[in-house]
């Protein structure tokens, strides 16, 4: 069953290996000119953008390397770096759809989305709270991804979800799959039976 849809609307997009989803934060260094194009006109005009995933098997030419199924992200912190790059940290708002893509002179991508019901927050069932441990052993294993989230949702099975999405290591295909629910209970199915296996 597909998303619902919102409305639609034209978003900068930001193709990455990196994935960020709904609720998600994602630090990141920007440096390309275009890119520092985008993060200037989005604050000047109060907007956002979006995050996409790429696809090894498209094409830049024709902008098939970009999945359907991107994020609206907002900054919410930013500094200069020592090496004289901008950081920047991007929170997850709500995902959307992608139905067109135009390229600008200096390369940067624009969609026209449609934006998508995010997953209602349900609360995780008790089969599957064995995945809060198992998260909550990789935060210990990597701090820095820990200190991102100061107020975890552990019992909310479509934060805890795209939480798992983000950095399992799964093709972008496969997320792209899972991500076109309902809601996260494929998602957390799905993760559940790849730790039995």
């Amino acid at each position: 069953m597909s998303l619902k849809q919102i409305n639609n609307c034209d978003l900068p997009l930001f193709p990455l290996s990196s994935h960020i989803l709904t609720d998600g934060i994602l630090p990141l260094r920007i440096f390309e000119a275009r890119y520092l194009r985008m993060l200037k006109e989005s604050y000047q005009r109060e907007t956002a953008f979006g995050m996409c995933m790429l696809d090894a098997n498209g094409k830049p030419e024709d902008n098939t390397h970009i999945y359907p199924i991107g994020t609206l992200v907002e900054i919410v912190d930013f500094e200069k770096l020592d090496d004289g790059q901008l950081g920047i940290t991007l929170k997850g708002i709500r995902p959307f759809s992608i139905n067109s893509i135009d390229t600008e002179e200096d390369g940067l991508r624009v969609g026209n989305v449609t934006f998508l019901e995010p997953w209602p927050n349900n609360p995780l069932a008790k089969d599957a709270e064995h995945l809060i441990s198992r998260l909550q052993e990789l935060y210990l294993k990597y701090p820095d991804l820990a200190a991102l989230y100061t107020e975890p949702q552990w019992h909310n099975a479509s934060w805890l979800a795209q939480r798992w999405l983000e950095v399992l290591p799964l093709s972008p295909k496969q997320k792209q799959s899972l991500l076109q629910t309902t809601d996260s209970q494929a998602c957390i199915d799905f993760i559940a039976q790849s730790f039995q296996k």
